[in-house]
């Protein structure tokens, strides 16, 4: 990957205004430190490179501690909004209105002992989560988490996920390609990282400002933490955590998974009927308008109302993006395709009488988060296959929209399948699926069957659904 580390200067250079306001906001915060370290992509993205970042710029930050901020480095990206107001890379959409994708990434690790120099690594951990913003269009949020699965800077770590919060001296700038907030990336350990998709992201930051050592008031990353918050504090999970899940339920509304389902009612050889998801070469995909419907109910669904509403099936997007609040690492619900296989209008909505679901070990273990943070608060949460164009989203009695009905709790839409679950039922699975919280006691495969609603699901490898008939 080509990149240079250097020193910054605009003596003899015409800046473009997305970058000198940007530069500005730098110069507020650090006017002793005109010229940053930079990482910067040698072959910009717009000649064809594969970094969307054009620069991140490096400070080195005093802090306070008697207020308890460490000394540490302040990373910032360039590229995520609009620098330059060409349509060299985003499409300018007025001043009114976000910039570019709207924000900036920002990053407070903490400096080492003996430390004269930045680390680069962050800034390779910045364009990865760039790369997903571009590829998918999916724009990040305050109290987002990413689950990345290792750690962030490739040691042995036990920071290996992160969380987003707003940066805490990045003030928004207005440029004249429109408005650029700065996204703080927080790095945390796995049982954080559930804590906040059982829970919310934004109530695990407001814990981590509250422990020096897991990030303090700035909330600075210490790669070198090896206790979680929890191990540090325990009252911390009973009595802060468990009473949030308990009376707010989880703002998680869905994920990238590993996932197929498979209707029951119908005999296998019925290949006429898209029925099937997880069986032949040729999957069907998901049309445009169910692809925008998925998206928008994720996007949608970290909005706590007492009534949740599924979105009409062609939601119109606004400035061209739509806001998936559960990224992940991979996640993406763009379809590979603008257009579906089956014509839409040819796609009816069926019912089902009878559903096989499947999962990994890892989407299998959420289905009790789905059931008691999502279900029992009147909610939805949606999973969408990271290997086929199919979703399965699971609805509450009390979303609507939905085109499954207490009278048919199984209902597709072409190959996105909807489960409508009775409270009553949501506690029978809760008790029924106990032992997936305890993987380490798992054994694979495993199938739950409920007959008596013409249920099932089963927790598969996951060689079973990188097999190219899935």
């Amino acid at each position: 990957m080509e990149r240079r580390v250097s020193t910054h200067s605009t003596l003899g250079f015409v800046v473009s205004v997305g970058l000198h306001a940007i530069y500005g906001e730098c110069r507020r915060l650090y006017p002793d430190q005109p010229n940053p370290l930079q990482v910067t992509a040698i072959v910009k993205y717009w000649l064809g490179g594969p970094d969307p970042l054009d620069y991140v710029s490096m400070y080195r930050n005093v802090g306070s501690p008697s207020a308890n901020i460490p000394e540490h480095w302040h990373y910032i990206s360039f590229g995520l909004s609009d620098l330059y107001g060409d349509n060299r890379v985003h499409e300018f959409t007025g001043t009114d209105g976000p910039s570019g994708f709207g924000f900036e990434l920002t990053f407070r690790l903490k400096r080492e002992t003996g430390e004269s120099a930045p680390p680069t690594w962050p800034a390779e951990l910045m364009q990865g989560l760039a790369r997903y913003v571009f590829q998918s269009e999916n724009t990040f949020c305050s109290g987002d988490h990413v689950s990345w699965h290792s750690p962030l800077d490739n040691s042995e770590s036990r920071i290996q996920h992160m969380l987003l919060t707003e940066d805490p001296q990045m003030q928004p700038v207005q440029t004249p390609f429109g408005v650029v907030t700065f996204l703080q990336i927080v790095g945390v350990c796995t049982e954080e990282l559930h804590a906040a998709q059982q829970w919310n992201g934004q109530g695990i930051l407001e814990l981590l400002r509250t422990v020096p050592v897991a990030g303090g008031p700035w909330l600075i990353t210490d790669m070198r933490r090896g206790e979680t918050i929890f191990e540090i504090d325990p009252h911390l999970q009973q009595e802060r955590v468990d009473k949030g899940i308990e009376t707010d339920g989880s703002n998680l509304s869905g994920v990238s998974a590993k996932c197929a389902w498979d209707d029951l009612s119908r005999p296998p050889e019925d290949d006429e009927d898209s029925r099937s998801i997880c069986v032949g070469a040729q999957p069907r995909r998901l049309s445009g308008k169910d692809t925008e419907q998925i998206r928008e109910t994720l996007r949608r669904g970290l909005e706590i109302n007492s009534k949740p509403v599924l979105p009409p099936i062609n939601p119109q997007r606004q400035n061209g993006l739509t806001h998936d609040r559960a990224p992940s690492r991979k996640d993406s619900l763009e379809s590979d395709g603008s257009t579906a296989i089956i014509p839409h209008e040819l796609i009816r909505t069926r019912q089902l009488e009878s559903v096989h679901l499947k999962f990994n070990q890892e989407s299998g273990a959420l289905i009790p988060l789905c059931l008691r943070g999502r279900l029992l608060h009147g909610r939805h949460f949606t999973y969408k296959s990271i290997t086929g164009d199919m979703a399965i989203t699971f609805v509450s009695t009390g979303v609507e929209g939905a085109f499954a009905t207490e009278e048919h709790p199984y209902a597709a839409h072409g190959p996105w399948l909807q489960i409508l679950l009775t409270e009553e039922f949501v506690e029978k699975m809760l008790e029924d699926l106990e032992d997936l919280t305890s993987p380490e006691e798992f054994k694979l495969p495993k199938e739950y069957s409920w007959p008596e609603k013409k249920l099932k699901v089963s927790i598969l490898p996951d060689v079973v659904f990188d097999s190219p008939l899935h």
